[in-house]
C-alpha cells in the first residue's frame, strides 16, 4: 500500500492548514500552493511530527517545474513523493527514490490518451486522477495503465470519498478540511 492504508490525503494550501493537520493522525500530507520559502520550515515541522510530505512540484511558488526544481526538491527537501504533470519531474523523482505521482486531468479524449501514453513511458508509481468524482474512470485508468490511482478534485463529501475508494482508488486527495476528520 502506497500510503500505509491512509485513505484521505489532506491537501494543504497554507501554513495555517499545515498547523491544523500536523497534530492529527494523517501521516501523509499533500503540499499544494505553497511558497518556496516555506518548504524548509514545513520539512522540519513534518519530520518532528513524523509526517511525510508529498509535494505538488508544479504548484510551488518560486520554483519552475523542471528537472532542476525536481532535483532540488528531492535532494534538499526530501519529500515522500512529488506530484506533477511533467514527465521530467516524474523521472527525477523515480531516480531519487521518491514516489512519482503523475497528475492526470480527464479533460477530453486526446488529453486522456496523451496521459496514458506518458504513464506507459514513465511508469509513475501512482496516478492522481482529476476530477476524482468519476468512479467509472478510476477503474478505467487503472485497467489502461496498470498503476494505482489516487482520486482528487471536486470531492466534497464522504459519499464522494466512498465512491472513489469503492471504484478502486487507493486514496483520495482533498483540500476540504471537513473530510480530514
Amino acid at each position: 500500500m502506497a500510503f500505509n492504508g491512509q485513505k484521505i490525503l489532506p491537501a494543504i494550501k497554507s501554513m495555517k492548514d499545515f498547523e491544523k493537520i500536523v497534530e492529527g493522525e494523517h501521516t501523509f500530507i499533500v503540499i499544494l500552493d505553497m511558497h518556496l520559502s516555506k518548504l524548509a520550515s514545513l520539512k522540519k515541522l513534518a519530520r518532528e511530527a513524523g509526517k511525510k510530505l508529498i509535494i505538488h512540484a508544479d504548484l510551488i511558488q518560486g520554483l519552475k517545474s523542471d528537472r532542476a526544481a525536481a532535483e532540488f526538491l528531492c535532494q534538499v527537501i526530501k519529500p515522500a513523493g512529488l506530484i506533477s504533470t511533467r514527465a521530467e519531474v516524474l523521472r527525477v523523482a523515480k531516480k531519487n527514490n521518491v514516489l512519482a505521482i503523475q497528475r492526470v486531468f480527464l479533460l477530453d479524449t486526446l488529453a486522456i490518451e496523451t496521459s496514458f501514453q506518458q504513464a506507459k513511458t514513465i511508469k509513475p508509481d501512482i496516478i492522481e486522477m482529476l476530477p476524482g468524482i468519476l468512479p467509472q474512470w478510476i477503474e478505467r485508468v487503472q485497467k489502461e495503465t496498470g498503476i494505482d490511482v489516487v482520486a482528487g478534485g471536486l470531492i466534497e463529501s464522504e459519499e464522494d470519498v466512498q465512491r472513489a475508494i469503492q471504484a478502486g482508488a487507493s486514496a483520495v486527495t482533498s483540500s476540504n478540511q471537513h473530510l480530514w476528520q
